[in-house]
């Protein structure tokens, strides 16, 4: 198309929003990682190292409650994309940094089960 009209060719609507997301996984263990553009397909996944592709992750979204209650929805989805990031600040160079994400499509979702124990987090 021309003009100021985009053709968007996504399956599914993606909710704009960073939040805390624990990827787990049998091989690297459990890790907080940020979580954006979640969509009904998957979900982009800003974290500290990136699992090879085709790696089965569970993704655990947590709401914390009052007196220790923990709302859980577990979903099993399979690593698609590597992304390294690349960005600057406001002071521009000087303010360099970066990051991985992966880019996952869920499998399923799962029963929450047992709570991710701390000792298994990283």
């Amino acid at each position: 198309m021309t003009g100021d009209h985009v053709l968007e060719k996504r399956i599914h609507t993606r909710f704009d929003k960073a939040f805390v997301v624990v990827i787990g996984s049998e091989l690297y263990g459990d890790s907080i990682a940020v979580g954006r553009n979640l969509s009904g397909g998957g979900l982009l996944v800003e974290m500290s190292y990136a699992p090879p592709l085709g790696t089965v992750v569970t993704v655990h979204f947590q709401h914390h409650r009052e007196n220790d209650v923990v709302d859980e929805i577990v979903a099993r989805a399979e690593v698609k994309h590597h992304h390294y990031l690349n960005f600057t600040g406001s002071r521009g160079w000087d303010d360099a940094a970066s990051t991985r994400a992966i880019g996952i499509r869920f499998v399923e979702f799962v029963d929450a089960g047992d709570v991710i124990d701390a000792y298994r987090t990283h």
